[in-house]
C-alpha cells in the first residue's frame, strides 16, 4: 500500500510538471496512470486536478464527469460544485451555473471565487441587484479584489448611479493604480458627471497604460468632436489607428472629422477602410448626418449599389 501511494503521488507530480510545461499529451499519460490505480479513483485532489485540466482543454464532458466523481465521493466538497458551475458558466448556461455556485457557497460561505462568478452570472442574466450584492460580498471577504470593484462600478454606471460607480472604481484604482480598464471606466464616469477635462485625463492615462485598447482613443476623440476640435480628434484617432489598425470605429470617426473639415476625399478613404474591416457599418452610415458632405462623391454612391 505504501508503494502504491508513492507511485500515485509520483504520477500526479509528473502530470502537473508536464501540464506546467504545456506538454499536454505527456501530462494526460500520467494523469491517466494515476487515475487507473485503485487509490487514484478515490483521490479527490487527483480528480479535481484532472477536471480542471480537462476544462482548460475544452473537454467539457470529461471535466463534468470528474467533478461529479468528486461529488459522489464527498457530496460536501464545495470545490466540485464550483468547478461544475464554471463548466456551465463557460457554456452560457447561467441558470444551471447559478444553482451550482449557490450550492458551493452553501457549503463554504467564505468561497469568494464562487461569489465572484455568481455575481457575473447574475449580471449576465440581468439580475443586477443580486450581482451587486455578490460583488460586495467578494470585497467583504477579499478587500483587495480589483475586478470585483471594477465590475461593481460598471453595473452602477449602467444604472446611472454614477457617484457609486465613481466610488467603486476609485477603490479599484487604489488597488491597481495603473490598470487601463479602471482608468478607462473613470473616463466614462467623469464624462457623465460633466467633468470633461478629468475625463480626458483618465482616457489619456488609460492609453499610456494600454495603447492597444481602441475604446480609450474612441471616447477621447469623441470628446474633442463634441467640442468641434476636429483636428485634435483626428490626432487622437491617428494615434489609435497606429496601435489598433483593425479598429473600424477609429477609421469611421476620423472620416466624420474629415467630413466636417470639408475634406470629403480623405473622409471617403477612411470610410472604405472602415467597411473593409467591419462591413456591418454600412447600415449605420446611411443615416449618419456627419457624412452629408461626402454623399455626392461617386465613390460614396457606389458603396450603396
Amino acid at each position: 500500500m505504501k508503494n502504491n501511494s508513492y507511485m500515485l503521488k509520483n504520477y500526479m507530480i509528473l502530470a502537473e510538471k508536464f501540464a506546467d510545461e504545456d506538454d499536454i499529451d505527456r501530462a494526460l499519460v500520467f494523469y491517466n496512470k494515476a487515475y487507473q490505480m485503485k487509490e487514484g479513483r478515490r483521490n479527490i485532489e487527483l480528480l479535481l486536478d484532472m477536471a480542471v485540466f480537462y476544462d482548460e482543454l475544452g473537454k467539457e464532458q470529461l471535466a463534468i464527469e470528474k467533478f461529479q466523481e468528486v461529488i459522489d465521493i464527498n457530496p460536501e466538497d464545495a470545490r466540485a460544485y464550483y468547478g461544475l458551475a464554471m463548466t456551465f458558466d463557460n457554456d452560457m448556461q447561467y441558470d444551471e451555473a447559478i444553482k451550482l455556485y449557490k450550492k458551493a457557497i452553501a457549503l463554504d460561505d467564505k468561497y469568494d471565487r464562487a461569489y465572484f462568478f455568481l455575481a457575473n452570472a447574475y449580471d449576465e442574466t440581468g439580475e443586477k441587484e443580486k450581482a451587486i450584492t455578490c460583488y460586495k460580498k467578494v470585497n467583504e471577504l477579499n478587500p483587495e479584489d480589483y475586478w470585483a470593484y471594477v465590475n461593481l462600478g460598471v453595473i452602477y454606471e449602467e444604472q446611472n448611479q454614477d457617484l457609486l460607480a465613481k466610488e467603486a472604481t476609485e477603490k479599484a484604482l487604489e488597488i491597481e493604480p495603473s490598470h487601463y480598464k479602471a482608468l478607462f471606466n473613470m473616463g466614462v464616469i467623469h464624462k457623465k458627471l460633466g467633468n470633461i477635462e478629468e475625463s480626458k485625463l483618465y482616457y489619456n492615462r488609460s492609453i499610456e497604460e494600454e495603447p492597444h485598447y481602441p475604446f480609450s482613443y474612441l471616447n477621447l476623440g469623441v470628446l474633442f468632436i463634441e467640442e468641434k476640435e476636429y483636428k485634435k480628434a483626428i490626432e487622437v484617432f491617428e494615434h489609435g489607428i497606429d496601435n489598433n489598425p483593425d479598429a473600424a470605429t477609429l477609421f469611421y470617426n476620423r472620416a466624420c472629422c474629415y467630413a466636417q473639415l470639408k475634406e470629403p476625399e480623405v473622409a471617403l478613404r477612411d470610410i472604405i477602410k472602415a467597411l473593409e474591416i467591419y462591413p456591418e457599418l454600412l447600415e449605420f452610415m446611411k443615416s449618419d448626418k456627419e457624412l452629408i458632405s461626402i454623399r455626392a462623391l461617386e465613390g460614396y454612391k457606389m458603396l450603396f449599389d
